[in-house]
């Protein structure tokens, strides 16, 4: 009998324990109203980047995979690129993320990233940060290439999701499609609400 107790006051208390360590999981993502999850993780160039870096200023982070034909769909055609340069130049600080696990797609080693970017177009003002370990990505709850997240100067989620609302790999669909992302950005500078502070985003998995 006792034994018995012994073994059932063991699980209670480890299910007791998982309990407990449920809220930090759920509440390990940026979720729209609330503080942005804490980072620091280094780019391509060697430079460490973390959230209180931002502190006093919008902040866009995307999460990139070179092979995904969704991120594909929006450099190929020129569209991130356009948003980036758009908003850089309104003072919006942009970091683009890749999460991929070494051995997986869209893994890049340092110099590989450096010539990615190149190849993309892109300048020092939109660094490639190396998340290989996928901390930052798990805290974010980052899930596609391409996944969104707006912060405001107070380091406050003001969207999260989706770059717009058609989930098709084709560019030929970028005219016709509502960009969640320009919206809020517009709504957020002008002092005004954001219309969509969410949404579901698409795009390939995240290769943690």
């Amino acid at each position: 009998m006792k034994l018995f107790f012994n073994v059932n006051n063991s699980i209670l208390k480890g299910i007791l324990l998982l309990f407990l360590m449920l809220p930090s999981v759920v509440l390990a993502a940026a979720v729209p109203g609330q503080k942005a999850p804490e980072f620091s993780v280094v780019d391509a160039a060697g430079k460490t980047h973390n959230l209180s870096d931002y502190t006093g200023q919008w902040l866009v982070i995307e999460w990139f995979n070179k092979d995904c034909p969704y991120v594909r769909k929006h450099y190929g055609s020129g569209n991130m690129q356009s948003l980036q340069k758009r908003y850089t130049a309104q003072k919006v600080n942009w970091l683009t993320v890749i999460s991929s696990a070494k051995g997986k797609q869209g893994y890049l080693e340092p110099e590989q990233a450096m010539a990615v970017a190149q190849s993309h177009n892109l300048g020092a003002s939109v660094p490639f940060l190396l998340d290989t370990s996928g901390v930052m990505g798990r805290a974010y709850g980052a899930k596609t290439t391409p996944h969104m997240f707006i912060i405001n100067p107070q380091g406050e989620v003001v969207y999260a999701g989706a770059i717009d609302d058609n989930d098709s790999a084709n560019p030929a669909v970028l005219g016709s499609s509502h960009n969640y992302v320009s919206a809020a950005l517009d709504a957020s500078l002008k002092g005004l609400a954001v219309p969509k502070s969410s949404s579901r985003a698409y795009g390939c998995s995240v290769k943690y």
